[in-house]
């Protein structure tokens, strides 16, 4: 089954102030969006978790397959002008955002591109839409909000004024996050620092 819709994102239209990004409503249908909610990791607690453990009856390791095809890959260097051949992707699943998230960043600069696709089916809180930012000091300056629902893909290439951030939420928030990275190094360092994150939350939890 097809999860992605590659014609809206290449008809989407790419924006350029305060710095590149696109945002894609409905990328994921709602049909995709339901299978995906019926077999999601039970992630209860914060921090970005890796994609090594979801077993292969989940669908989002099917939505992370069609990520990692040329297709998408095309259309993104394409979108943003930018050669992402042989660069190492890193994937990474958040279920739960605490109330300290949301915090002003830019990414970290080992990152080229960042892909965001929202899995929750509705949202009607206030906090937990993210915000592309004029700055990195005022949350409330912004040029666009994005709900984290109904299977929409935001794509920013990370610089140092990709201001994002949002207002405080606490509470279920389901989110698929990829960056292309600088290097394979830069790509391991982040993925050990999720999975000892993963594992003191585990602990903690026990």
């Amino acid at each position: 089954m097809t999860h992605l819709r590659l014609e809206q994102l290449a008809a989407a239209k790419i924006e350029t102030e305060p710095y590149e990004y696109v945002v894609v409503p409905n990328f994921l249908s709602a049909e995709s969006l339901k299978r995906i909610n019926e077999t999601y990791p039970p992630i209860n607690q914060g921090g970005s978790f890796p994609i090594e453990s979801l077993e292969s009856t989940m669908a989002i390791k099917e939505v992370i397959d069609e990520l990692d095809g040329p297709a998408f890959q095309k259309l993104i260097e394409e979108k943003f002008a930018v050669d992402l051949n042989e660069r190492p992707k890193m994937y990474s699943l958040r279920g739960y955002t605490r109330g300290k998230d949301g915090q002003i960043h830019t990414d970290s600069k080992d990152k080229i591109i960042t892909v965001l696709v929202y899995l929750n089916e509705t949202w009607d809180k206030p906090g937990g839409r993210l915000r592309i930012l004029r700055d990195g000091k005022n949350v409330d300056d912004f040029v666009a909000e994005v709900a984290p629902d109904k299977g929409t893909l935001l794509v920013f290439k990370r610089s140092d004024k990709s201001w994002h951030g949002h207002h405080p939420f606490e509470g279920p928030r389901r989110s698929l996050q990829m960056n292309w990275m600088t290097s394979e190094g830069s790509r391991g360092w982040h993925r050990v620092r999720h999975k000892i994150s993963a594992a003191v939350k585990k602990l903690t939890a026990a």
